[in-house]
């Protein structure tokens, strides 16, 4: 399991050494694939859900819904706001993830269901 959006900001210190800030992955300019990313991060398989909303750490006023549920992919893990710091903030993503998204045509690929427990388990003990 990897994960996705490994910033200071969104994730418990118990996950690890995060990639640093936030603030350090915004970028002016969106990728030219970056709506079909997107995509992909709001398709992924849901293994945490909260209620509410959270707030936009970089300081807009702006709440996302469900942002600090937990996705998979099989292989990454994210928060789902990390789809609105995307699409808002252009943040950078791992080279690795994308060349992954990209050779799946963009399509989040099934999960079997002992996979996403595994998973699950992993990131009950980092939340």
């Amino acid at each position: 399991m990897k994960i996705l959006g490994f910033y200071s900001e969104l994730w418990s210190p118990k996950a690890g050494v995060p990639a640093g800030s936030i603030r350090d992955f915004v970028r002016p300019d969106p990728q030219a694939d970056e709506s079909e990313v997107v995509r992909y991060l709001g398709a992924g398989h849901e293994l945490i859900v909260f209620m509410g909303a959270v707030g936009d750490v970089l300081g807009s006023e702006e709440r996302i819904l469900g942002g600090d549920n937990i996705v998979t992919d099989g292989e990454w893990v994210w928060r789902a706001d990390l789809a609105f710091y995307l699409q808002r903030y252009h943040v950078g993503l791992p080279g690795d993830f994308l060349s992954t998204v990209r050779s799946s045509h963009y399509v989040v690929p099934s999960v079997d269901r002992d996979r996403l427990l595994r998973i699950d388990e992993e990131v009950g003990l980092i939340l």
